[in-house]
C-alpha cells in the first residue's frame, strides 16, 4: 500500500469534520448519494484498497443514477431541505426567527459551500493513490438539470441566505417543493417523478371552459377566493388533460396537483389538513367522479366542499371530472311513492342527491364534439406532431378513424394522430 501524502490525509479529515459539524442540513444528505460519500471518505481514510475502490464505485453509481454532479447534488439538497430552519422560514421572515436558528443555517451553508468545492477528479485521485493504480478511476462529470435554486458563484453562501429564504417562501420545502404532482397512497402524499407532460398549448376547442378554469386557477395562485370546480361532459373531451396541463403551466409559480383516487376520498379531510399550512396552492384532483348510495366517500367530499367547524383553507380547491351531471346515482326505486312508509321527507333525500353537483362553485360543461370541432382538434394535433398530409386526405382519414373506433372526441383525435404519425414514420401509404 502506498504511503498516503499528508496533504491528502488533511483534505479527507477536513471534509469528514465538515460533515460532522452540520447542525441543520445534515439530514438532507441521508440519501444514497450522501451516504455513499460518507462511506467513501471512511474507506479512503482507512487506506483500504478494496473498500476504497468499492465505495468509489457506489458513489459514482449514485451520482450517475441521480444525474447530478457533487456540487449540483448539494445545492439541490439545500433547495429541497426539510428542517427546522426551512419549515419556519417558509412562513416567517428571517428577522422573526430565533437568532440561533439563522446562525446555524449560515454555519451549515458555509460548510456545504466548502464541500461543494470538492471535485470528482480530486476524489478519483485519492482513490488512485490509496489503491496504487496507474491511472485514476473514471471521474463522474456531466451537465446537470437546472437547479431550483442556484447560489451566485462569487459570493459566500451564507451571504445569500435572504434569497434562499425567499425561495423557501415561494416554493416550500421537502417533497412539496421537489414534486409538482402527487398521489395519495398509503395515508401519505407520494410524489410523481414523471407526470403526464400534457400542456395547455396542445389542447384546442372548448375555449370557454378552458379560459374559465385558467381564470379560477390564477385567482387561487394570486391569493384570491377560488371556486371548487366540476368538469362535466362527454368522455374523451379533454377534461382530465386540462386539469393536468394547469400544473405543468403554473407549477413553477407554486401550483401543485394532488390526485386522489375514489377509494381514498374518505381521507380528504386529512389531506386538506396536511396541505393547509403549506405556502403552495393545491388542486385536489378527483377523476371520473360518481357515487353509489350511502357511499362514505360522498360524505367526505361533501365535508370538504361545504366546510365544517374547521375553516376551509384558502390554498386548496377541488377539481373533479365526471361524465355524469348528477354525481350520485339515482334509481327509479329511490323516488317516493304514496305508499312509501320508510321516510316522511323522501323527496328531500332525492333532491340532496340530485343537487350534490351544485355544491361545486363552478360547473364547466364539455359538449360532445361535432364534426367541425373534431376536425379542428385533428388539425391542431397534426400541426404539433409535424404530420405532412394533404388537408383533405387528413380529414378523410380522421373521419374514417372516428367511424371505426371511438367516435368523435379529443381522445379519438389524439389516438388517430399517434397512429398516423407512426404510419408515416414507417413509410406506409
Amino acid at each position: 500500500m502506498t504511503q498516503f501524502p499528508t496533504t491528502i490525509v488533511a483534505e479527507i479529515q477536513h471534509y469528514r469534520q465538515a460533515l460532522a459539524k452540520l447542525l441543520i442540513y445534515g439530514d438532507s444528505l441521508q440519501d444514497r448519494v450522501g451516504q455513499a460519500f460518507v462511506e467513501l471518505l471512511e474507506a479512503v481514510a482507512s487506506q483500504s484498497t478494496i473498500e476504497s475502490l468499492g465505495s468509489y464505485g457506489r458513489w459514482f453509481q449514485a451520482l450517475a443514477t441521480a444525474q447530478e454532479t457533487w456540487s449540483s447534488y448539494l445545492q439541490r439538497s439545500i433547495a429541497y431541505a426539510d428542517n427546522p430552519f426551512t419549515q419556519q422560514v417558509q412562513h416567517r421572515g428571517l428577522g422573526e426567527l430565533p437568532a440561533a436558528l439563522v446562525q446555524a443555517a449560515c454555519h451549515d451553508l458555509a460548510l456545504l459551500q466548502d464541500l461543494s468545492a470538492l471535485t470528482s477528479p480530486q476524489v478519483a485521485e485519492w482513490v488512485q493513490v490509496v489503491s496504487g493504480l496507474d491511472q485514476p478511476p473514471v471521474a463522474w462529470e456531466m451537465d446537470p438539470a437546472p437547479l431550483p435554486f442556484t447560489f451566485a458563484s462569487l459570493q459566500p453562501w451564507p451571504d445569500q441566505i435572504d434569497a434562499l429564504a425567499t425561495h423557501y417562501q415561494q416554493q416550500g420545502v421537502g417533497r412539496l417543493a421537489q414534486y409538482h404532482v402527487f398521489t395519495w397512497q398509503g395515508n401519505a402524499l407520494q410524489g410523481v417523478a414523471h407526470p403526464d407532460p400534457v400542456c395547455l398549448e396542445s389542447l384546442t376547442a372548448y375555449d370557454h371552459p378552458r379560459q374559465q378554469l385558467q381564470q379560477n386557477t390564477l385567482a387561487l395562485l394570486r391569493g384570491y377566493p377560488a371556486l371548487n370546480v366540476l368538469l362535466y361532459g362527454s368522455r374523451g373531451s379533454g377534461k382530465s388533460s386540462l386539469v393536468k396541463a394547469l400544473v405543468n403551466q403554473y407549477g413553477a409559480q407554486g401550483l401543485r396537483l394532488v390526485e386522489v383516487p375514489k377509494p381514498a376520498l374518505q381521507a380528504l379531510p386529512q389531506i386538506v389538513d396536511r396541505l393547509r399550512s403549506a405556502p403552495q396552492k393545491f388542486i385536489i384532483f378527483v377523476d371520473d367522479l360518481s357515487f353509489e348510495e350511502d357511499d362514505d366517500a360522498f360524505k367526505a367530499l361533501k365535508v370538504v366542499l361545504e366546510g365544517s367547524v374547521t375553516a376551509r383553507p384558502q390554498n386548496v380547491v377541488v377539481y373533479a371530472t365526471s361524465n355524469r351531471r348528477h354525481l350520485v346515482r339515482e334509481y327509479f326505486s329511490d323516488r317516493p311513492r304514496p305508499s312509501d312508509q320508510d321516510e316522511v321527507q323522501s323527496w328531500d333525500t332525492v333532491q340532496e342527491k340530485l343537487s350534490f353537483s351544485d355544491r361545486f362553485g363552478l360547473t364547466l360543461t364539455f359538449e360532445p364534439a361535432d364534426q367541425p370541432t373534431y376536425l379542428a382538434i385533428v388539425q391542431h394535433l397534426a400541426k404539433q406532431a409535424g404530420v405532412s398530409l394533404d388537408e383533405a386526405d387528413l380529414q378523410a382519414r380522421a373521419l374514417q378513424w372516428a367511424t371505426r373506433h371511438n367516435g368523435r372526441s379529443g381522445r379519438t383525435a389524439r389516438q388517430f394522430i399517434d397512429w398516423i404519425t407512426a404510419e408515416l414514420a414507417d413509410g406506409r401509404p
